[in-house]
């Protein structure tokens, strides 16, 4: 499984860039998404996913559906 950001409530503030252990986030077309196939929701990294945790926006770094 993996997260992704809801482009929607995206600020592009850019801290989860930043904060991705696998370089899995990338700033595309005035917001910021996450490659699936690159995130690993942070295991063996951090307890948490760190995107979701350093997001200003409740709800935008959200796990994707399977």
């Amino acid at each position: 499984m993996a997260y992704k950001i809801v482009t929607q409530t995206c600020t592009a503030c850019g801290a989860c860039e930043l904060e991705c252990p696998n370089a899995a986030i990338r700033l595309k077309n005035d917001t910021y998404v996450i490659d699936p196939n690159l995130c690993s929701e942070c295991e063996g990294h951090f307890d948490t996913p760190q995107c979701a945790e350093i997001c200003p926006v409740p709800a935008t770094c959200i796990p994707a559906p399977v």
